[in-house]
């Protein structure tokens, strides 16, 4: 046997002079003796030759070719150790004693029953039905632990198969078993997922057969760290993931079975399985670390059922730098721009009703008798630490407008976040960022491959979905007003898109379960209803009271309550007239089969009067004489009454004509416009041919604030009117 041949004559090479002969002489005796050896029956010549050519110096190689040169012509090349005897060599230099054989027998017994119950489920290339002698064979090792060497790491340049493996292996026995003895923990086996990577010693010599250190970053960041995050996620998984501590085991495997990520070497799912599985462990449970593994690491790299470990960041990590660089006041608003234009989206669609978005004080919120639902933003949240506050503010929106009592308390409806608001800023922080990297200028810096891109595409899909639904989850509670004049919760209860078409849609068809509120009033409802001291009651006030009282429910649509008034008129239940100074001014619509919604308006000037009373007036008998009673719209705050008048009403056949046509034109002092309008308007208020046309303009010195532009516009709108024909100008 002639063993470091190649150093022998490096040696006499290196000391020169008569020494330099010996390794001349070195030759023609190995070549001598090859000759010798091969014609006798009982001798064999081995000469062990150096494998690596990292071991070499240039003149090595020279001394190694001619040393090739001269045993090729008479020997056989052949592999010393192979198969299980690598595994009987490992023991026999690392081990004294490995163990009672019973218990070998008895652990690889249990080992290759678990295999053979999920041998669908492992790679074709290990003999399953072979694993009980296997298992015996390599104990105290996992076969994977050796295996994994002879499959996939002798590929690469600096790897050796004798000394650097024994080295490292010893280094990997002496870590587990002092982390046993002081841990109190010991697995059946030494497996992939036992090598102790948080060494520094066991990791120098790891990477001294990979050739190189550059995944240094890649272990502590994602598998041996301290805060690594598979260290991280085992401390955050359910008792039967975090005993078996099987995050790290799995991202240690996958570093060993993909080679250090060399050469784009993956490790398998089967492998995977394969080198974590054992006796007692859920196999569902390896998918489950993987996927916890591959949402959180940032040098795992999947690529469907393959993964590997690399230098190279993957997509999580750019993400994470790319969220790192979106704070400060700017990258803030920006957050909470995008969170509240998904809020609106899911509120947008749905039923007709005035919607209000993220008020900040009462008169963010007009005081019109319309149904409103009024979205707060998420940092006016429901949970325990913030309800109490956000209770407070809701009642004062309720109760106050622009420094005066609200009149339509009941028309506000209140969608309430609750224990989102951080995580909708995150999901949106995550958005932006992916948003962020699709600039073709950043694919191009970050050299962005392919697959990388579709999972940048898919991961802004999900994110888009999560933020989505986090909307969805957060504005679970509906606040109102009780009857109690008190805050009434509505819990939605936990919400999902699918659901309905829009969180607004979704929350009034609640409502309406709860009959809070209504699309149609019935005119039995408004008999059952009437004020006791009311013997007209202004249409006006009608519509009021269903967003004044929390007594009465609420309408989606009080335009409904002209076609609720007509269909009353139809059915004698109650009388319809203009009221004007006096008493009444025209004829009374009652028991008319003919009378329809678009004949009704709501104003103080028309009024409902009970049926007996319409009856008697229909039939030209006239009634009790009674003071006229003033506008009983629902609100707080006086109403102005009409000028008592208790003469007789003159019969209009009596009046001499004067004139066919009268108008009138000129500046009217705001204060007398009540006093215009009771003298002289009421005289033809239900003449179909009164026109009005009225101009008005207002300058403020500190000008309007957009709030009462606003609510200038619902009241334009409430009458009828147009809008948009109001202009405002920023300019004095």
């Amino acid at each position: 046997l002639m063993d470091e041949v190649l150093n022998f004559i490096r040696r006499a090479r290196e000391a020169g002079g008569e020494y330099a002969r010996l390794g001349s002489q070195m030759y023609s005796f190995l070549e001598v003796l090859s000759r010798e050896a091969t014609a006798t029956s009982r001798a064999v010549l081995v000469v062990a030759l150096p494998m690596s050519e990292y071991e070499m110096t240039p003149e090595d190689e020279a001394d190694f070719q001619r040393l090739n040169k001269v045993l090729d012509r008479l020997s056989r090349p052949a592999l010393l150790s192979e198969g299980p005897e690598i595994a009987e060599i490992v023991r026999r230099r690392l081990f004294e004693n490995v163990g009672d054989p019973k218990e070998i027998r008895r652990t690889a017994r249990a080992y290759a029953e678990w295999l053979q119950a999920h041998r669908t489920q492992m790679p074709e290339w290990f003999p399953v039905d072979q694993a009980d002698k296997l298992f015996e064979a390599t104990y105290p090792f996992h076969p994977t632990v050796l295996s994994v060497f002879e499959r996939k790491w002798q590929s690469l340049p600096r790897f050796q198969r004798t000394r650097g493996i024994l080295r490292l292996l010893a280094l990997w026995v002496s870590r587990v078993y002092q982390e046993a003895y002081q841990e109190g923990g010991r697995d059946p086996l030494i497996t992939l997922g036992s090598a102790p990577l948080a060494d520094r010693d066991f990791r120098a010599a790891v990477f001294e057969q990979l050739g190189e250190d550059r995944l240094e970053a890649a272990i502590l960041s994602d598998i041996a760290g301290e805060e690594a995050h598979a260290v991280r996620l085992d401390a955050e998984a359910p008792e039967s993931i975090r005993s078996a501590r099987l995050h790290q085991k799995v991202a240690a495997a996958v570093f060993f079975e993909s080679s250090g990520g060399q050469a784009r070497n993956e490790a398998t799912l089967p492998e995977i399985r394969l080198a974590v599985g054992g006796p007692g462990l859920d196999i569902g449970n390896i998918e489950t670390a993987l996927d916890d593994l591959v949402r959180t690491c940032y040098y795992l790299h999947p690529r469907g059922t393959a993964y590997w470990i690399s230098h190279r960041p993957n997509l999580n990590k750019i993400l994470a730098d790319r969220r790192a660089t979106l704070s400060g006041p700017q990258a803030e608003e920006d957050i909470r721009e995008r969170v509240r234009q998904v809020i609106r989206e899911a509120f947008r669609a749905g039923p007709p009703l005035e919607r209000r978005y993220f008020p900040e004080s009462p008169g963010d919120v007009p005081d019109a008798p319309t149904l409103t639902l009024v979205i707060l933003a998420p940092e006016h949240g429901y949970e325990n630490a913030q309800r109490e506050k956000t209770r407070r503010l809701v009642l004062d929106m309720i109760q106050n407008y622009g420094g005066r009592g609200r009149t339509y308390k009941s028309g506000l409806i209140f969608a309430v976040a609750e224990g989102s608001a951080q995580l909708l800023d995150e999901e949106a922080k995550t958005l932006l960022a992916l948003e962020s990297l699709e600039d073709p200028a950043e694919r191009e810096r970050l050299r962005l491959e392919d697959p990388q891109l579709r999972e940048l595409k898919e991961k802004k899909r999900r994110t888009e979905q999560n933020l989505k639904e986090g909307v969805w989850r957060a504005y679970r509670r509906v606040l109102l007003l009780g009857e109690d004049n008190d805050l009434r919760e509505v819990d939605l209860g936990l919400l999902h898109p699918s659901a309905a078409e829009s969180l607004a849609g979704l929350i009034v068809s609640r409502l309406k379960q709860e009959g809070l509120v209504e699309e149609a009033i019935s005119p039995d409802f408004l008999v059952r209803n009437w004020p006791p001291a009311l013997e007209e009651w202004s249409t006006r006030a009608v519509r009021d009271a269903f967003f004044a009282s929390p007594k009465f429910p609420r309408l989606l649509n009080p335009e409904v309550l002209k076609e609720t008034i007509a269909r009353g008129v139809r059915e004698g239940k109650f009388g319809y007239v203009a009221r004007a100074y006096g008493g009444y001014r025209g004829e009374v619509a009652f028991d008319d089969p003919g009378f329809r919604g678009e004949d009704v308006e709501l104003s103080d000037d028309v009024v409902l009067i009970p049926g007996d009373k319409a009856r008697a007036l229909k039939a030209g008998r006239k009634p009790a004489p009674e003071e006229p009673v003033p506008s009983s719209r629902v609100a707080e705050g006086p109403a102005i009454a009409p000028p008592v008048d208790k003469s007789e009403p003159v019969p209009a056949a009596s009046i001499p004509v004067a004139c066919r046509r009268l108008s009138w034109e000129g500046d009217l002092p705001v204060q007398k416009w009540h006093q215009f309008y009771m003298k002289v308007l009421t005289h033809f208020a239900t003449d179909p041919s009164l026109r009005l046309r009225v101009r008005f303009e207002v300058a403020p010195e500190g000008g309007l604030p957009a709030n009462l532009v606003e609510e200038i516009q619902a009241a334009l709108r409430e009458l009828g009117l147009d809008a948009g024909a109001i202009q405002a100008k920023e300019d004095t």
